[in-house]
Order: structure tokens, then C-alpha cells, then sequence
């Protein structure tokens, strides 16, 4: 995409969009995490671009398709949309080595800890790595984004939008 580069956040879902319950595939599942759409909307009125990178393995054990996985996305950003967040772009993987799909179980570049999702969208939309981080609950977050050299802040509950001001205060350093 062209356009002037600027910093991305890129944001996991479960643990830091929504409550963690795992395998959530529909949107009768999601508990919105305290703060979600005033965080991202900080995120959009400090101009970064906002996107999520998730794995989904719920894919590849044939709990849920993809396809299930995309509406619900849509859903979510629809629903965000609403409280005057955007969201600019959801990258998920629906890998795992252990999974029951046999077009799923496998070992790939995209399923964090590796960085494939934050690659994909830095080489798809005009990011400018100063400035950008990842915002995850788990260790291969983090991991993921140190992978892809961006800094990785773990996310352990609360209020997202307390956290992200954090977060954009320490950024602006």
C-alpha cells in the first residue's frame, strides 16, 4: 500500500482484545477486555496504524474454520467501529503441527513466536519499524516481536486503554 510510513501497533487478540477463554471462534465467546476501544482509539489518534496478529490453531484442530474466524473478525471491527475505533488490518494463522486438518498441521513462518504475521503486514502496508511494537499476553508475543526487532510489552490484564497510554508514553521517549 502507498502512503506516508508511519509506526504500527500490533496487538494480539485473545488476552489483550478479549478475555482469553479459549478457542474462541464465534462471537458468542468474546469478552471484550476492559478499555478496548478507547485504547485503540488513542492508538489511531496518535497515528499509528493498528493491526492484529493471532494464532488460531482452533483452525487446524477443526474446531472452527477460517472462514469462521474471518466473520468474526469482522464482527469485531464492526463492533469497534462503533465506539470509533479502527482497526486497520487482522493477520491470524490457522497452523499447528499437532492439529487435525491435514491442510493445517503443519510447521509454518506465520504461528508466533515466529514473525511471518508482523512481516507480512510491515512489507503490505507503509510501517515505519521506529516507533512500532507488539502488545501480547504470552511469551512468543513477545518473543515474535523481537524476532520481526520491534519492542514487545506484555500485556498481564486490566485496563487496555491504561496500558496503552503507557505504552505511547514510553514509545514517545
Amino acid at each position: 500500500m502507498n502512503g506516508t510510513p508511519r509506526p504500527a501497533a500490533f496487538l494480539d487478540r485473545d488476552g489483550v482484545l478479549n478475555f482469553d477463554d479459549g478457542y474462541i471462534g464465534t462471537r458468542d465467546r468474546i469478552r471484550w477486555m476492559p478499555g478496548v476501544a478507547p485504547a485503540i482509539r488513542a492508538l489511531n489518534d496518535a497515528n499509528y496504524f493498528v493491526f492484529v496478529v493471532t494464532n488460531q490453531s482452533g483452525v487446524a484442530r477443526g474446531m472452527f474454520s477460517e472462514q469462521d474466524v474471518r466473520a468474526l473478525h469482522d464482527w469485531m471491527r464492526d463492533e469497534l467501529r462503533r465506539d470509533g475505533a479502527r482497526i486497520d488490518d487482522i493477520r491470524f494463522c490457522p497452523h499447528h503441527q499437532a492439529g487435525s486438518v491435514a491442510a493445517h498441521a503443519i510447521a509454518c513462518d506465520c504461528r508466533k513466536p515466529k514473525p511471518g504475521m508482523l512481516r507480512a503486514l510491515m512489507a503490505t502496508w507503509p510501517v515505519r519499524a521506529q516507533g512500532s511494537f507488539v502488545i501480547g499476553d504470552k511469551a512468543s508475543d513477545i518473543a515474535a516481536a523481537q524476532a520481526a526487532g520491534l519492542p514487545g510489552f506484555l500485556f498481564e490484564g486490566g485496563d487496555l486503554a491504561d496500558f496503552i497510554d503507557r505504552v505511547l508514553r514510553e514509545m514517545a521517549r
